[in-house]
């Protein structure tokens, strides 16, 4: 059986599910961060792992079938139907796909009314997806978004164990090709809890050439999504990236990247919590007005709603998240411990 909150495990079995339907030779399957879109925790199966940080870059520069352009249209497109068979036109399949002989890939992007959840590109050598096999996914894109989307929410279903000490601020520097040419000490404890070493140094994780990707992204007038992604590590625990070009000094060429992590704050765990367990705009309101600490009568007042109201909104907010008390329910959201609510006052 598959955990709830294993997206991991969720997508290595629907991988599974999906080669039976539609044949493919490899796939890069992403979470996204709900409201960034920006892409972590990949699992994938590509020729080119050695060249991550060219991949990754080619992807997030890429104009052609970029995720975030899908809009409002089918959830699943291919390469060859979008170019009009020109896959030359897209900047990732003349960085890197066409030297691994890849013809055609299918992307399908999960995607809903609460945030983006992932992208999968799914790479076909032996000619392209016909149109059966790119509606089949779309198809299936709306079940399988709830399904990545009720993981990310079942991360939250207990106070996050904290997962290091101290040890001062977690930055990685890059250069334009995504190059790593530095790092703080205290980065190298965030690798090993992000990718745990399989031996010698850490492995950088692709979330860190993503953020650098969606800055790059940014600067080229791309995308214009913030260069920042929120991402479970374990236990409750969440971290967030964040990329940034730091200052220029004359005479010295392109200044380069600095990638930072650091633990969530509690206001951008709740932005996720809320989205996770599709919580209504209103319900989304009063558990925002909860979080800065208004009562039952505050929240009314500010809601324009009856106290009966803001009970039933907040019965709704406890079915939906599983929670029992207030207490409980702003601890899993925030992130902090029940004995730290209750130092600041919230009310069961």
């Amino acid at each position: 059986m598959v955990a709830e909150h294993d997206a991991k495990a969720l997508r290595l079995r629907l991988l599974e599910e999906l080669r039976a339907a539609v044949g493919f030779d490899a796939y890069v399957w992403l979470l996204t961060d709900p409201t960034t879109a920006v892409g972590a925790a990949p699992v994938a199966d590509v020729p080119c792992l050695h060249e991550l940080p060219t991949l990754i870059k080619a992807k997030y520069l890429t104009e052609v079938n970029r995720w975030t352009g899908h809009g409002d249209g089918p959830a699943a497109r291919s390469l060859q139907m979008t170019t009009g068979g020109e896959p030359a036109r897209s900047l990732l399949w003349r960085a890197v796909l066409c030297r691994y002989q890849v013809a055609d890939v299918l992307s399908v992007v999960f995607r809903d009314a609460h945030g983006w959840w992932g992208f999968l590109d799914l790479w076909r050598r032996g000619g392209a997806f016909q149109p059966p096999e790119v509606e089949h996914l779309s198809r299936l894109a709306a079940s399988i978004t709830d399904a990545l989307r009720r993981c990310q929410a079942a991360t939250f279903a207990e106070t996050p164990v904290p997962q290091r000490a101290d040890t001062g601020p977690a930055v990685l520097v890059l250069d334009d090709e995504l190059t790593v040419v530095g790092e703080t000490t205290a980065a190298a404890h965030w690798l090993e809890r992000l990718v745990p070493p399989t031996g010698g140094a850490p492995t950088v994780p692709a979330a860190v050439y993503n953020v650098a990707g969606q800055l790059l992204a940014r600067e080229q007038g791309v995308d214009g999504h913030p260069a920042s992604a929120r991402v479970h590590l374990a236990d409750g625990f969440w971290v967030t990236l964040r990329a940034a070009r730091l200052a220029a000094r004359p005479g010295s060429g392109a200044p380069p990247i600095a990638v930072t992590l650091e633990e969530t704050s509690p206001l951008d765990r709740l932005d996720v919590f809320v989205r996770g367990f599709a919580l209504t705009p209103r319900e989304g309101e009063l558990l925002r007005l909860l979080a800065a600490g208004a009562d039952t009568r505050d929240a009314a007042r500010r809601l324009f709603l009856s106290e009966h109201t803001v009970q039933d909104h907040l019965k709704s907010i406890f079915a939906r998240t599983g929670a029992r008390t207030r207490r409980s329910l702003l601890s899993r959201a925030m992130g902090s411990s029940p004995e730290q609510e209750k130092a600041h006052g919230r009310e069961t």
